[in-house]
């Protein structure tokens, strides 16, 4: 299932600012983002409500539009959704009348011929670990199965660039922490280019292989963690408390801030 186009996806964020007019007072939600991401990075970003988190995933998905700057993915600048990047919601946000597959199909691109997606919908199903189910409708799914539709949604074009908007934050913790390693197993599988967005500061260095830390609003990058450790990783690790510490301190402004293991 590997796509060598995916793994050309890199996203570029150039001087990226999002003002807001709300009752005639302009809010600024984002100053001055830069970040540049590699083809086949997982970058995770974390940051206290309100930092303008999703708002920055909006902008690269070509959901919203910036108030200043640019966004390339591939070097394409983006100026509407294409099948070039995809996104997974918090709520799956399927149609409750539709099935596995239909909810699937939905999402394909019109330029394939019939064949050609059967052939996609029984392969993503087969991704995200749902053969079995192509003629459930969701009501008939738990909450992880929704979500796993949704992520074989998103996938099903092949896109480059994958944005993860609190895909698990619904889920009860032990479903999130397989859910966490399903993503890292289809990120693996497929090389595509991933961006998580997160309040689990544990998931973000679980999965990322760099953490950007954003400042509250207005949002700003306040500092880029990179996480050198192997893969799987161990949340029980030295090195990855250490990080974990790291990351805290960017938040409460202590080093020496006491954490205890959530897992």
């Amino acid at each position: 299932m590997s796509n060598s186009a995916a793994s050309n996806a890199d996203v570029k964020i150039t001087n990226i600012r999002k003002n807001f007019k709300i009752n005639s007072e302009t809010i600024e939600v984002l100053n001055n983002i830069n970040l540049n991401i590699k083809p086949g990075e997982f970058i995770s970003i974390v940051g206290s409500s309100g930092c303008g988190k999703s708002t920055l995933l909006k902008i690269i998905v070509g959901l919203g539009k910036a108030s200043s700057g640019e966004v390339t993915l591939a070097d394409q600048k983006v100026t509407k959704p294409t099948i070039t990047c995809g996104m997974v919601f918090q709520e799956a946000r399927l149609f409750p009348w539709l099935t596995v597959e239909q909810n699937i199909e939905f999402g394909i691109s019109k330029k394939i011929n019939k064949l050609e997606k059967k052939k996609s919908i029984a392969d993503h199903i087969e991704l995200v670990g749902l053969k079995g189910f192509e003629k459930a409708i969701p009501s008939q799914l738990s909450g992880g199965m929704q979500q796993r539709v949704s992520i074989a949604r998103a996938l099903v074009n092949r896109p480059g660039v994958l944005l993860l908007d609190e895909p698990f934050g619904a889920l009860d913790a032990i479903t999130r922490i397989n859910m966490q390693n399903e993503i890292l197993r289809i990120w693996e599988t497929e090389k595509t280019t991933m961006i998580l967005v997160t309040h689990d500061i544990d998931e973000a260095i679980y999965l990322g292989d760099r953490v950007v830390v954003m400042s509250s609003r207005p949002g700003t990058i306040k500092e880029i963690v990179p996480v050198e450790l192997a893969r799987p990783r161990d949340r029980t690790n030295p090195d990855f408390f250490s990080i974990r510490k790291k990351i805290y301190a960017e938040f409460f402004g202590s080093a020496e801030i006491t954490i205890e293991y959530n897992i």
